[in-house]
């Protein structure tokens, strides 16, 4: 205490003695004796202590003084009570440490500010639009300034050695500028430099720079060579740029020819972003882009569909850029902050289990003038102090298992370089201990301070109970239990989900089949002669090599993440805006694809050497395809064509469907379906080239072993075409299931945590009852109870608050799993075979946690309980 408080306090002393010794002298005139006087003036005074501590409230400083002291008290009482301060911290760590980690995602990924200029400005529109549309809202809107990009291009890289495969990003001039992005060397685009002949530059990633130039300063102004064309150097971009993603090398102009007709406005289909202008608004950009989608619509060639772009809006660049995932963090976040819930839950137990035994002492407070909002105060401060040493330690577990969740998220979740335990976490993580000490103390520490003096003071030792204290412990448990029963139900639908997704037929066997992407220059299939006769030449010395049962190479791998696409016409069926001509996926192969990779031919034929010359031409359907095109007619003998051109093609055969886009769906949402052609001459993609890079598929039981002579093979054929990719067909079916496997096996664990909890809750709850019943169940087996007897009344207790905790759960998971919709492939929200299992899995849990203590019941001996104190 400091000297003018001190001498505040004796001051206090003095005039309380001097009131009482007045009251004294007084009651002494009046012919009272001195000793009666004395016991009259301080039963009239009232308590003196109380007087004084109120007094003492309303000094400078006081309030900081009492929480220091409420500080020390508590740790000295967690320091006696070293067990229960142990469990108590443990259990608070885990639920702050997993807040904590999955809180560093959402942060890094949803709420941390973009790393450009005024980020606020930046934004996204929803739709996407071919170079044609780029251009037309770059002239036309008033409100933002326009980009756009495309992402997935690849380049080689060649003329410094051994030829390396880069991941480029064709560009506008603008994008640069309008993120307000300054190069670390040179500079960015101009404007116009994305037009055809003015666009042959380039800008390199930092890391590219470093790797591949040796962070060499004079490399501004270098010509290098991609894809076979050259290209001059004009700047380094610094290391926290990263946009679209961490996988871009490269920046290169986008080569927007109007004279072009298919690659004006139906090639790439890109993403558009842009800053507002000075003085306009998100809304005013939203109205604008409205008004203009119609107009650009027109502006096609053909006919587009009524729905394409609709609703198209503006939104910010953040919430566009990670759009995809948004969804599955919040509802992460959403299931790690009720597995806190329950760890309060459970402290709020142990902290009243304590409480009965410290019941005399909170009485004995009180007696000696302890106000009781005193007394919530120390017992608030003591949580506080255990939630802000779980909150350390949890802070410690979070940034190991910040590390793991960032390595089991799938590698192109966006953003995922920029999460970092920062001080927005930190500043989370102090919010969270005071929010978790609160809780987790609040309900104990009112509850504790309604002390009964007389029943607590006459309790002794062993301590004493209300019913209000049972009533809370129940409440307590049964909300622990019916939280853990949301989340397991949560976990168990997303489990189902995975297991449905792992063993969904892909359409093909991907057992014994290796595959490698093969990627010569563009420049180099400028002759396709040239092109058709490497490949086929590399197909057929492949087949030679040893251990090769087949062999056969594809432009699109299923599940490979890439898409060549082609609108068609169909035979006797003119396009118009209700029904537009078909967008298809374009997959071109070689004759013995289908064999190598075990897909079954339905119908018709497979393509043959023959079908390669491109005449005549002829096509393979899947399944869905065909029957989309032709509801109720046989498609063999019928004929489709490329939008544009004048022959016809025939389908020859209908093949199953194959699992392309992902292992939900076949193909994505804006296409109708998937085709094949033999590749040849035909197999032109939208631009009238023929694919340069291809997928080497290889059935054989080698393995790995090839990878080796089939990059020497590819060598000897081509030097300058890189081998990359090389992987199993079952790795990249494995991989094709990483991001629901990420959600499902993180709210698996913590499904994990909350039922461990839970169960620890309901066997502190019986184990409670056990210890205050001792007497009243030592009384039952000396009236004649059998053991039989207190094993049912103990497994009564447990299980009437399990199943209360488990409808009130299960009650909950029916409403709130219907969010998880987007994320559940095979199953209901509302499954009731779910709901079953959990039901069945908590009940046998229970009766594990209760047959614990229920055996120790059974144990007690009659005479000791009748001793009980």
């Amino acid at each position: 205490m400091d000297p003018l408080n001190q001498k505040k306090q004796s001051d206090l002393e003095d005039e309380l003695r001097t009131h009482l010794e007045m009251a004294m002298h007084d009651r002494i005139d009046r012919g009272e004796s001195p000793e009666q006087a004395r016991l009259s003036a301080r039963r009239e005074f009232g308590n003196a202590a109380l007087i004084e501590h109120v007094t003492r409230d309303q000094w400078a400083w006081i309030g900081v003084e009492n929480f220091l002291q409420d500080l020390r008290y508590g740790a000295r009482m967690l320091r006696k009570n070293p067990g229960f301060a142990l469990i108590a911290v443990l259990t608070l760590a885990l639920g702050i440490g997993a807040n904590t980690a999955i809180f560093s995602l959402v942060n890094g990924i949803l709420l941390r500010p973009l790393p450009y200029a005024h980020p606020e400005q930046l934004v996204s529109i929803t739709g996407t639009y071919p170079q044609g549309g780029i251009t037309t809202l770059r002239e036309q809107m008033r409100t933002v300034d326009v980009a756009a990009y495309v992402e997935g291009y690849e380049f080689n890289l060649t003329g410094l050695g051994e030829p390396v495969r880069l991941t480029g990003t064709p560009v506008s001039a603008e994008l640069f500028s309008v993120l307000g992005a300054q190069p670390k060397l040179g500079r960015t685009f101009h404007t116009g430099e994305d037009l055809p002949g003015q666009n042959a530059f380039v800008i390199l990633s930092d890391s590219l720079w470093q790797r591949e130039f040796h962070s060499d300063p004079g490399v501004i102004g270098r010509v290098i060579s991609l894809e076979g064309v050259p290209c001059q150097i004009i700047g380094v971009m610094p290391p926290d740029f990263r946009f679209p993603s961490t996988k871009s090398d490269v920046w290169v102009p986008l080569d927007i020819d109007s004279r072009n007709t298919p690659s004006y406005w139906a090639g790439d289909f890109m993403p558009v972003i842009g800053r507002l202008r000075p003085g306009a608004t998100f809304q005013q950009a939203s109205a604008e882009i409205t008004l203009l989608q119609p107009r650009v619509a027109k502006m096609f060639p053909w006919p587009m569909p009524d729905a394409w772009n609709a609703g198209v809006s503006v939104v910010s660049l953040q919430t566009g850029l990670v759009s995809d995932v948004r969804s599955r963090l919040l509802i992460l976040l959403a299931a790690v902050a009720l597995v806190l819930l329950i760890a309060c839950a459970n402290v709020a137990n142990l902290t009243l289990s304590r409480a009965s035994v410290r019941a005399k002492e909170i009485a004995i407070r009180t007696s000696l003038g302890a106000a009781r909002h005193r007394i919530v105060r120390q017992l608030l401060t003591e949580s506080v102090l255990m939630a802000a040493a779980g909150g350390a330690l949890g802070l410690a577990l979070s940034a190991t298992g910040l590390t793991l969740l960032k390595s089991a998220l799938p590698a192109g979740t966006p953003r995922l370089a920029d999460v970092a335990i920062d001080w927005r976490v930190l500043l989370f993580t102090a919010a969270l201990v005071i929010f978790t000490g609160i809780v987790s103390g609040i309900a104990p520490a009112f509850q504790t301070s309604r002390t009964e003096l007389t029943e607590s003071l006459k309790s002794g030792s062993r301590g004493s109970t209300s019913s209000g204290a049972r009533r809370l412990r129940t409440a307590l448990v049964v909300s622990e239990l019916a939280l853990a029963v949301l989340l397991v139900s949560a976990a168990g639908l997303l489990i189902r989900s995975l297991w449905a997704l792992s063993h969904v037929d892909p359409g093909f066997h991907p057992d014994n089949v290796l595959t490698a992407r093969v990627t010569p220059n563009e420049s180099f299939c400028n002759d396709p002669g040239r092109c058709f006769s490497f490949y086929r030449d590399l197909v057929n010395q492949a087949r030679s090599l040893p251990g090769v049962d087949a062999a056969a190479f594809i432009s699109t791998l299923p599940l490979g993440g890439r898409v060549h696409k082609r609108s068609v016409d169909v035979e006797g069926r003119p396009p118009d805006a209700a029904e537009p001509a078909p967008l298809l996926w374009l997959n071109s192969v070689s004759p013995g694809y289908f064999g190598a990779m075990r897909i079954p031919i339905l119908r018709g034929r497979e393509f043959t050497e023959a079908d390669t010359t491109g005449n005549p031409p002829v096509v393979l359907l899947s399944s869905e395809t065909a029957r989309h095109m032709w509801p109720s007619q046989d498609s063999i003998g019928k004929h489709v064509r490329f939008v544009g051109q004048k022959d016809w093609r025939t389908v020859v055969g209908v093949v199953a469907d194959v699992r392309g886009q992902d292992l939900r769906q076949n193909v994505p949402d804006f296409m109708q379906g998937a085709f094949y052609v033999p590749y040849g001459p035909g197999a032109t993609l939208e631009n009238g080239t023929v694919p340069a890079a291809m997928t080497l598929v290889i059935r054989s039981t080698a393995g790995d072993r090839l990878e080796q002579p089939l990059r020497a093979l590819v060598a000897s054929l081509n030097p300058e075409a890189p081998v990359t990719e090389v992987r199993s067909m079952h790795s990249v079916v494995t991989t094709a299931a990483d991001a629901p496997r990420s959600v499902t096996s993180l709210f698996a664990a913590f499904a994990g945590l909350a039922l461990v909890l839970g169960v620890i809750g309901i066997y502190g709850v019986i184990a409670f009852f056990v210890g205050q019943r001792t007497r009243e169940i030592g009384i039952r087996l000396a009236l004649g109870a059998q053991r039989s007897d207190v094993l049912r009344l103990v497994l009564k207790e447990g299980l009437s608050l399990t199943l209360l905790g488990i409808v009130t759960g299960l009650a909950a998971a029916f409403g709130l799993t219907r969010f998880l919709t987007s994320l559940l492939y095979g199953v209901s929200p509302t499954d009731p075979l779910d709901f079953a299992a959990v039901a069945a899995l908590f009940t046998i849990v229970a009766l594990a946690a209760c047959y614990i203590p229920a055996r120790r019941a059974m144990r007690i001996d009659p005479i000791t309980a009748l001793r009980y104190e």
